[in-house]
């Protein structure tokens, strides 16, 4: 798989921004969830829509959530809804952002 995955334990990993057409590969790689934490036009017209992400993460049956945060500006609402993500997720989650660091944070801060 051509995606960079940092593995932080068996059922979570985090990436930075993936591809529509890499969904396929993140559910054969096992992954049952992906959690978009990378707000739509943030990185230009070349980004991938959330709407574009959810199709093709439909397609490879993945579940998909789109939960935008803001780099440095976590809220508490947010994190709780990151976590209830992950509880509520049926296997491995993968969380993506501009390079996995918000994912990352937010994921931390949830515990």
């Amino acid at each position: 798989m051509s995606v960079q995955i940092t593995q932080h334990n068996p059922s979570f990993a985090t990436a930075p921004q993936i591809d529509p057409q890499d969904m396929a590969a993140i559910a054969a790689h096992g992954f049952t969830t992906v959690i978009n934490n990378r707000p739509d036009g943030e990185g230009g017209p070349a980004q991938p829509t959330s709407a574009q992400m959810a199709a093709a993460a439909a397609a490879a049956g993945l579940s998909y959530h789109y939960l935008p945060v803001i780099s440095g500006q976590i809220t508490p609402e947010q994190t709780q809804q990151f976590a209830a993500l992950m509880k509520a997720a049926t296997g491995p989650v993968l969380a993506f952002c501009r390079s996995g660091a918000r994912s990352t944070n937010i994921w931390s801060m949830g515990r």
